[in-house]
């Protein structure tokens, strides 16, 4: 189990900018799911959103984020960034453009800032949960502050 005082990056960004969260902390060596990650930690999984990132036709890298039971739908995702199609990026060239491993990819505070899109539904919710950028810890938020804070916009993205 992490630390109980253990701060991620994702964290530290959050308290520099001001922005209000909560941090969860769940047992990876679990080896749970999304929605496994969701339950453990008392959440509504349609409220707890994972971080895929992918790479356009244009090869421009977008990241979207969707809830943890969903699936991307590409060609959905793909008309909302204005590309004829695109691909997941392969999971080892995950760390080399994010910074982040499999499992613990936040959208905030990637290496570069890419464009990103929410679901539609993260603005339904009071807050949501993201990675907070390491395996085993999850930040709870505001819709609209993650999404001032990494520039998104929302689409319908899922199948």
């Amino acid at each position: 189990m992490p630390k109980k005082d253990e701060k991620t990056n994702v964290a530290r960004l959050l308290d520099q900018k001001n922005i209000p969260y909560t941090s969860h902390r769940y047992d990876p060596e679990a080896g749970l799911d999304g929605a496994g990650v969701a339950r453990q930690l008392g959440q509504d999984p349609a409220q707890v959103f994972k971080t895929l990132v992918a790479r356009g036709a244009s090869n421009t890298v977008y990241v979207f984020g969707i809830p943890v039971e969903e699936s991307l739908d590409l060609k959905k995702a793909a008309r909302a960034v204005g590309e004829k199609s695109v691909a997941m990026i392969p999971q080892k060239e995950l760390l080399p453009l994010t910074g982040y491993v499999h499992g613990g990819c936040s959208p905030v505070g990637m290496k570069k800032r890419y464009r990103t899109v929410f679901h539609e539904t993260a603005g339904l919710f009071g807050t949501i949960m993201v990675s907070a950028g390491k395996i085993g810890f999850q930040v709870e938020l505001e819709p609209a502050a993650l999404m001032a804070l990494v520039e998104g916009t929302t689409a319908d993205l899922t199948v």
